[in-house]
């Protein structure tokens, strides 16, 4: 590795995408990055890369939200912002559902045609394939993201104008039409507004409808790669920290903790089988990447923060409840402290190379709360809470001395 000093080396945080959980696991585990790293702005990086969630996160950051005003948003509203409730991304996208209802009867029509004028031909499946185009192409609008994206950036110190940012920010999504990665921000797309990448590259197809963008169609970023760390390495970062929270799940541990009955997702139904197996395969064509970055930038480090297989805790969380987001946040925050603590070894020398240094005092403190450090004070709680919070962390403690030894 070429040496770097704090002066000269470029820091870049590429951040995956993974829904409305994806994004609070991502302010909670940034957060906690924010306040161990040493040497960090982390509004004032070289470059920000986003796709999908991590495209919302990116976006605030680069327009001078700091992470304690997004841990805020979760669970108040500060004067002058608006809060961040996941039910921003569930609007039913009922246009959808009026405008494929109202091409059934033209194409039932069609196909009735097809079999009067072929009754000998018994395949009933080009008419009812043909039924398929009124299905609605997204079962929620992204609007309501574009709109609550361009209030908040329309703030003084802030802008809804990739070329107005004090540093360079890059929206990832795909042209649906084409197969191919956008970078929206770079030079020829810079002109779109940042609230309408972001509504581009969090259009998850099935979930959400394609957005048009000057005559073309664009969806999820994450549908060609996970995180684009790439993207923050090809602009000369000598340092990109990744945050991905889409990670498989493991129920090994599940049945014995009593999260789940017999630890088989399939008993959860359709939903759960299908993430299971979008998280499978994002995470492993995350792993090709990084395999080749190794050595594509052999003079350039990449640092990841992911939750663990068996964090079940992320996994089956329903974030639309204000208590779940809340334990989400905090979760993402105090595994992420863990795993700087667990991996000092290793990340001291890393880091050192480009002037950052990890603060031993906030890693080592047990009592540290994520809600204080951003100047929300807790209530007062019964004795037995505060001893059982004591106790889970002493046994975290533990837990992190064994991983070391």
């Amino acid at each position: 590795m070429i040496e770097s000093s704090r002066a000269t080396s470029k820091i870049g945080l590429a951040l995956a995408g993974g829904g409305p959980e994806g994004s609070i696991y991502e302010i909670g585990a940034v957060r906690a990055l924010d306040e161990a790293l040493d040497g960090i702005d982390f509004n004032d990086l070289h470059v920000y890369v986003g796709v999908s969630a991590g495209a919302f996160i990116s976006a605030c950051l680069a327009n001078n939200l700091s992470t304690a005003q997004m841990c805020r948003a979760i669970v108040k509203h500060d004067p002058g912002e608006h809060p961040f409730v996941p039910e921003t991304f569930l609007s039913p996208a009922v246009g959808e559902f009026v405008r494929g209802s109202m091409k059934v009867p033209q194409l039932f029509l069609t196909g009735l045609l097809d079999l009067a004028k072929h009754p000998t031909d018994r395949r009933l499946f080009e008419p009812l394939a043909r039924l398929s185009r009124a299905l609605p192409v997204g079962l929620f609008r992204s609007e309501p993201l574009r709109r609550y994206l361009e209030n908040i950036f329309s703030r003084p110190g802030r802008s809804d104008d990739f070329r107005k940012l004090r540093r360079k920010l890059v929206v990832v999504a795909t042209d649906l039409d084409s197969g191919r990665p956008v970078r929206f921000g770079e030079p020829g797309l810079d002109h779109i507004p940042v609230s309408t990448a972001v509504q581009a590259s969090s259009a998850l197809p099935g979930l959400y409808p394609p957005v048009t963008i000057e005559g073309r169609h664009y969806v999820d970023g994450v549908l060609l790669k996970t995180m684009h760390a790439s993207v923050a390495l090809e602009d000369g970062a000598d340092l990109v920290l990744c945050v991905n929270p889409i990670v498989p799940v493991d129920t090994i541990r599940s049945v014995e903790l009593g999260i789940m009955r017999r630890g088989r997702l399939a008993d959860r139904g359709l939903p759960t089988v299908l993430s299971q197996t979008f998280r499978t395969v994002i995470h492993s064509r995350m792993g090709a990447g990084l395999s080749a970055y190794e050595t594509r930038f052999t003079d350039r480090d990449v640092l990841v923060f992911e939750p663990r297989r068996d964090d079940y805790t992320i996994f089956f969380s329903n974030v639309f409840s204000f208590s779940k987001r809340k334990a989400v946040c905090e979760h993402a925050y105090q595994s992420t402290r863990r795993k700087l603590r667990r991996n000092r070894r290793r990340l001291e020398p890393v880091l050192a190379r480009h002037g950052i240094t990890l603060r031993a005092d906030i890693l080592e403190d047990p009592d540290r709360d994520l809600w204080e450090s951003v100047g929300l004070h807790k209530r007062r709680r019964p004795s037995t809470s505060h001893v059982k919070d004591r106790l889970d962390k002493a046994l975290a403690r533990v837990e992190d001395l064994i991983a070391t030894r």
